[in-house]
C-alpha cells in the first residue's frame, strides 16, 4: 500500500518521518521492519491514541513535523500522518523564496502575525522570530506570498525551493 501525495492540502499534520517506504499492512496492522507503526483494530481516530493502546512492539517515530514548512525542509520523502496513513511526499512544484524586511510582529495567543515590507497581506507563524531577526524568507506560490520559510538577521539572496 503506497500512497504518493503531490498536494499539500491532503496531508493531516503533524506527520512523522519514516526511513523508507517499506511498510506492510496486514489485517488492520501497519508494520515497518517487523515493528508496529499503527493498529487500526484499536479504538481511536489518531495514530497516537491507537499506539498507546497496543501491546505490539512499536516502531520508533522520533522525528515530528508540525507544518508544511517542516515537511518541505525534510530530505526524506517517507512519512506517516497523524491519522495513521503512510505516504510518499513527492515535491513537484518550484516556488520562489524571497526575503522581505519585517515591519511588525504581533503576538496573538498561540501564534504571531508578521507584517512585511512589500507584502500586502500579513502572514501567520507559529513562533515569532528571535530577537535580531529582521528579515523573513517567504515562499511565493503563483507570485503570491504563501508561507514564511525562515528568518534571518540579514537579507539573503532570492532563490527557489521545490515543494
Amino acid at each position: 500500500m503506497v500512497r504518493t501525495i503531490k498536494n499539500l492540502s491532503s496531508i493531516q499534520f503533524p506527520v512523522y518521518l519514516l526511513p523508507s517506504s517499506d511498510w506492510e499492512a496486514v489485517d488492520g496492522l501497519l508494520f515497518m521492519e517487523g515493528a508496529l507503526l499503527d493498529d487500526r483494530n484499536m479504538a481511536g481516530n489518531s495514530l497516537g491514541v491507537r499506539r498507546l493502546q497496543t501491546e505490539f512492539t512499536l516502531f520508533p517515530l522520533p522525528t515530528l513535523v508540525w507544518d508544511i514548512v517542516g515537511l518541505i525542509k525534510q530530505r526524506t520523502n517517507y512519512f506517516i500522518d497523524s491519522a495513521g496513513t503512510p505516504f510518499i511526499y513527492e515535491k513537484t512544484k518550484t516556488v520562489s523564496l524571497k526575503y522581505e524586511k519585517i515591519v511588525k510582529v504581533e503576538r496573538k495567543g498561540i501564534a504571531s502575525i508578521i507584517r512585511l515590507n512589500g507584502v500586502k497581506n500579513a502572514l501567520k507563524v507559529i513562533r515569532p522570530p528571535e530577537s535580531g531577526m529582521s528579515w523573513a524568507g517567504v515562499l511565493f506560490l503563483n507570485k503570491y506570498p504563501w508561507v514564511v520559510y525562515d528568518f534571518s538577521e540579514e537579507k539573503k539572496k532570492d532563490t527557489w525551493r521545490k515543494v
